[in-house]
């Protein structure tokens, strides 16, 4: 793995977005329990992989750490292609979120957003970057997939 930051420019290099490729994946081990994210990023030849944990978190606050860290490391605005198997931030981000803004961060129900702090968050580093979302299937031999989800696990705490 190179010391280069994912979002630095090689040297030379013309004022293009970077583009980043990106899998993320969470991991908790009882729903709520000891969590931990993971993120697997590729910038042409270099990678750069991060994790972390909660010692009480749940599943859905662990997918969404994972996306906000990686993309809150990224160190100038960037081109990426974000690859979940998290249906909630999924569908979230491409259905959901511009209602819960509209309406004050409040659901169809009126009810409040569950995890809005990261919601908002995420709404944030989204505004920093060009992002483009994919949709894997869990745990179904995606490379990318399968990294970032070792890597949820390996931040787990230990209890």
């Amino acid at each position: 793995m190179s010391e280069r930051t994912v979002a630095e420019p090689p040297a030379g290099a013309a004022a293009v977005p970077t583009t980043v490729e990106m899998w993320t994946d969470g991991a908790c081990k009882g729903n709520p329990g000891r969590g931990g994210w993971g993120v697997l990023m590729r910038y042409g030849d270099h990678e750069r992989e991060l994790f972390g944990g909660e010692v009480l978190t749940t599943n859905n606050r662990m997918e969404l750490t994972a996306v906000i860290e990686g993309l809150r490391v990224l160190t100038r605005p960037c081109t990426v292609t974000l690859h979940v198997d998290s249906q909630y931030v999924m569908n979230g981000v491409t259905r959901w979120i511009a209602g819960w803004k509209r309406n004050g961060w409040k659901t169809g129900a009126k009810q409040p957003v569950k995890n809005q702090d990261l919601w908002q968050e995420l709404d944030a580093e989204l505004a920093r970057h060009q992002v483009s979302w994919t949709w894997v299937h869990g745990h179904r031999g995606d490379p990318g997939n399968e990294r970032a989800d070792q890597l949820a696990n390996k931040g787990v705490p230990a209890a």
